[in-house]
């Protein structure tokens, strides 16, 4: 009869790392003189590993989490297309508990790390404004497509580089994306022209925003149209992030630094 290690020798057989997911010192240093590298993937560096990738949200689905890190360490070249790595997750508490085995491939690298992880604004607050654009994207207005265009952080700078279409129901109001109540108030007025402007908090600083910034040097792909040339010019002049519903094609886009870093299906999603 075989042993139970010997039949499950596979998942770890030829393997061209390991990733550990928020370990203990004490899990972290029994592999970390594996002969495989040793990645660690947390929120942050507290066992010291010599090879780290940030994981800024706790992702509740498993494969979520896994697909995030392989990404991040996609983005520092730590793994590339073609690799296989051994994944030790939690799943059922604070210990690591599970392991997946995950051949890395080229369409894992989507943009939502670099969204996430190298945003001035909360994770957190991106997180919800993007989940609101993908759910807008998938749902719409009353069955209809919809664009929408929201400007995630630095928000005194982009204030200053834009003006009023109509008056702000937000002015004078104290609330955040993330709150099911105040969600719903977005999509309702994603119908109407110009953009959210959001803190790096996630107060909603206004609606109804008309941008202002200069076209000039902004790179997005040929065929987009002035919703997404707005969101690209914004982030190069300031340090926030745009998040952009496309009414025509309903692709969600992500611009940073007046380039687009993510394209996605909400559909798909």
């Amino acid at each position: 009869m075989a042993a139970l290690s010997e039949l499950l020798g596979d998942l770890v057989a030829d393997v061209d790392g390991l990733f550990l997911f928020t370990p203990s010192h004490s899990h972290y240093e029994q592999f970390a003189e594996t002969d495989v590298p040793t990645v660690v993937i947390a929120p942050e560096n507290t066992v010291e590993a010599e090879t780290f990738v940030e994981l800024p949200l706790q992702f509740q689905n498993v494969k979520d989490r896994i697909r995030f890190g392989v990404e991040g360490a996609m983005e520092q070249s730590i793994v590339e297309a073609g690799d296989t790595i051994a994944c030790n997750v939690g799943v059922f508490g604070g210990d690591l508990d599970s392991l997946v085995r995950v051949r890395v491939e080229e369409n894992m690298r989507s943009g939502i790390y670099d969204l996430f992880a190298n945003s001035r604004a909360d994770p957190g607050v991106i997180r919800d404004v993007f989940e609101v654009a993908i759910e807008l994207g998938k749902k719409g207005q009353k069955g209809e497509p919809v664009g929408a265009l929201f400007i995630v952080g630095d928000a005194g700078k982009v204030m200053n580089k834009s003006r009023p279409l109509s008056y702000n129901p937000f002015e004078k109001s104290h609330v955040y994306v993330g709150d099911p109540i105040v969600n719903v108030m977005l999509k309702e007025f994603s119908r109407l022209d110009g953009a959210f402007v959001i803190s790096d908090s996630g107060k909603i600083v206004s609606a109804y925003r008309y941008l202002e910034p200069s076209a000039e040097g902004v790179d997005i792909p040929k065929g987009l149209g002035a919703r997404h040339m707005a969101g690209g010019a914004i982030t190069r002049d300031t340090n926030a992030t745009a998040i952009v519903l496309s009414e025509s094609d309903g692709l969600v886009r992500a611009f940073k630094g007046g380039k687009m870093i993510l394209e996605i299906d909400p559909e798909a999603y």
